[in-house]
């Protein structure tokens, strides 16, 4: 008989509204385009996330879901507004500067893996290491890519090949690699939408340990029966965020007012920071 696996609610945890402020979004406002073909991503956003807090954003697409990904993640930039991460202000920095902010303090998740098919698991994870400047030798970077899977329960297939994984373990793989460098944010990006549903849920309890140990998760998705089983649930439509609920208790949500489809939520380019 077929088990129903359902996401595991984790732990007893610390109330949402007494941990830690890592994320800080403040009216910011993301728009495409020119002024005759002018498309907002996300409209006057306020949002505060905490340290180890586990926020599922959802939302119909073009709600500003992947645009606001995009932004804590620091893959993109708003046009007005500040974005702070664990103290330091990334709105105005550079884009080498950027990029290197980023390979160090933030973990990447996508829907479609975006594994490399000619490297094994474990020199996916490795070049998560490489690609930030992590300090090493090439055989010490290798065995923190084998503990970064070891952690996914995949300790047995690092010399696997992309191909030679079910699509649940490649996404295992892809969480390994955004942990690997041991971020302070993981920003996953539909990550259980090309799976099965059992495998989603796997990996959603993957993520929840991850917030469990102290990472903040934000998981945009259009799963509800998971999104409800995370600390806080943040539900966007047309650029704005009009609706929070903070915790699993439907009866007290936090009403937003805080005012164009959004792109899809795009991988940074491979750049190599020194």
């Amino acid at each position: 008989m077929e088990q129903n696996h359902a996401p595991h609610p984790g732990p007893a945890r610390v109330s949402v509204a007494a941990l830690e402020p890592l994320v800080q979004l403040r009216d910011v406002t993301r728009v495409y385009g020119s002024k005759q073909n002018r498309q907002l991503g996300v409209d006057r956003v306020d949002l505060t996330l905490g340290r180890g807090e586990l926020v599922a954003v959802v939302g119909p697409s073009g709600s500003g879901k992947s645009t606001l990904g995009s932004l804590i993640a620091g893959i993109d930039s708003p046009t007005s507004g500040s974005v702070v991460i664990d103290g330091q202000r990334i709105d105005g920095l550079k884009r080498d500067k950027l990029a290197r902010w980023r390979g160090q303090n933030v973990g990447i998740v996508f829907q479609d893996f975006h594994l490399l098919p000619t490297l094994s698991a474990a020199e996916n994870v490795e070049l998560a290491l490489k690609l930030s400047g992590a300090s090493g030798s090439k055989g010490e970077r290798r065995e923190r890519a084998r503990r970064a899977l070891a952690d996914v329960g995949l300790g047995e297939k690092v010399r696997r090949l992309p191909t030679e994984l079910s699509g649940g373990e490649q996404q295992r793989v892809a969480v390994a690699r955004a942990l690997v460098t041991e971020p302070r944010v993981v920003v996953a990006d539909e990550p259980t939408g090309s799976l099965d549903q059992q495998s989603g849920h796997e990996v959603f309890d993957l993520l929840r340990r991850v917030a469990d140990r102290g990472t903040t998760v934000v998981m945009i998705t259009h799963d509800r029966s998971l999104a409800a089983a995370a600390d806080r649930l943040v539900e966007m439509l047309d650029a704005q965020i009009v609706r929070h609920t903070v915790g699993s208790d439907p009866s007290d949500p936090v009403d937003v007012t805080a005012a164009g489809p959004a792109p899809q939520f795009a991988a940074p380019q491979m750049e190599a920071v020194s």
